[in-house]
């Protein structure tokens, strides 16, 4: 009888260490005293709470606060630059890292191509190699206490698996497992469009949001959906997975095996295939046909957008397409779920206007007044390394009590 005793006794324990420290976070420089206030725990908890946070150096006292009628009381911070936390943004053909301080502050970044298709072994020694050089970056003086990931596709993050990234055609790559052996700290992975919305929850623009939608627009299209400052993840984890829902019903086949996805004709590389394929079909256009240099696979959906900059019709004809395409998707999204926010991401939408105005007429049009009543759709303000803030703000979760326990 005494082992669920002892575990129930360890679990609150460590829920009230995490309430401590998400009220230091939230409200420091803030008092003992206050934080007893706050959180309801009695005077010695907080103080025992505290003792600990200070021999770990996850907290320190920063300054002498006003006096309410006895001795002034010490105000206690959190200790952001002391740890570090490794992020890690893994595309279709780049793997992005990054560093930071508790406060997402970025130290050190780092950047690494992935050829395409690689093996298991060939995809994780990048990995590690991308870890490895951003340890080596901050020394041995800011220990790093979690690895995040925000891996491309379908993810297990119970079990911290890969299950199955289309673009690199892996299946089941035990991330979590094989990152803990080789570098003995915790590991977290989440699909990358939810490490976004993580990022964008803590950090971001759904700082003041209960419910918004990150959609990621780049080699693929997928959406990280929070409701009530929760990620939703679907019974299997897969939520949110709007490149995939039928826009087109004679639509090109997607490599799902679908015909007319939303991310076969919106993603970056879609955009740049419409442009080849109107070439190739007698239209002209001067800055486009000079970008491919007498191969029109080398067009990208890069040189597409500075053609569209320097006012080829033709590149912005296609961004509007698209832009209508997605608005179809999203109002789609909007009256199934009624967000207040819808957040931008990725390669495309950094196309800014050329995309993102026929994208709000599109659902301005279509969706119900109701529906969008309050609606604001904007671009990242974590530009483009809101999957890697997102994948640093899974470790902070874990370390962190959810906000609302701490009020």
């Amino acid at each position: 009888m005494t082992k669920p005793l002892i575990g129930s006794f360890q679990l609150m324990k460590s829920l009230n260490r995490s309430i401590v420290l998400t009220t230091i976070r939230s409200h420091g420089p803030i008092s003992r005293a206050e934080i007893a206030k706050r959180t309801a725990l009695t005077p010695p908890t907080v103080t025992n709470i505290v003792g600990e946070l200070m021999n770990e150096n996850f907290v320190v006292e920063s300054e002498i606060g006003a006096s309410s009628g006895g001795r002034k009381p010490i105000l206690l911070r959190l200790n952001a630059s002391f740890y570090s936390i490794i992020g890690i943004d893994v595309g279709v053909g780049t793997i992005k890292s990054i560093v930071t301080d508790l406060d997402a502050n970025v130290i050190h970044e780092c950047r690494r191509s992935l050829p395409p298709y690689p093996d298991a072994d060939t995809f994780m020694e990048q990995l590690n190699g991308s870890i490895a050089e951003l340890l080596e970056a901050v020394g041995p003086d800011r220990p790093v206490i979690g690895i995040g990931v925000g891996m491309h596709g379908l993810v297990n993050p119970e079990e911290g698996v890969s299950v199955f990234a289309p673009n690199l055609r892996l299946r089941n790559i035990p991330i979590r497992e094989s990152l803990e052996r080789e570098f003995g700290v915790p590991v977290y992975v989440e699909n990358d469009v939810v490490a976004m919305a993580l990022g964008e929850l803590w950090f971001g623009g759904g700082q003041d949001v209960d419910h918004f939608i990150c959609v990621n627009i780049g080699e693929g299209v997928g959406a990280g959906i929070v409701l009530n400052r929760q990620i939703f993840r679907g019974s299997s984890f897969a939520a949110g997975e709007i490149g995939h829902t039928t826009v087109d019903l004679n639509g090109p086949r997607c490599s799902c095996g679908n015909y007319g996805c939303l991310q076969t004709l919106v993603s970056g590389p879609a955009i740049a295939e419409a442009v080849q394929n109107e070439i190739a079909l007698g239209r002209r256009s001067e800055r486009l046909e000079s970008a491919a240099a007498g191969s029109l696979r080398t067009i990208t959906g890069e040189f597409v957008y500075k053609a569209a900059l320097e006012g080829d019709e033709l590149a912005r004809e296609v961004f509007r397409k698209a832009g209508r395409l997605l608005g179809i998707g999203l109002t789609n999204m909007i009256h199934t779920l009624n967000p207040q926010k819808v957040i931008l991401g990725g390669g495309v939408s950094a196309a800014g206007p050329f995309i993102t105005e026929p994208l709000e007429e599109t659902v301005k049009a279509r969706a119900l007044e109701s529906s969008i009543r309050h609606l604001t759709i904007e671009t990242s303000r974590l530009g483009n390394r809101a999957t890697a803030i997102g994948a640093v703000t899974i470790v902070l979760e874990r370390l962190f009590a959810p906000a609302q326990l701490a009020e």
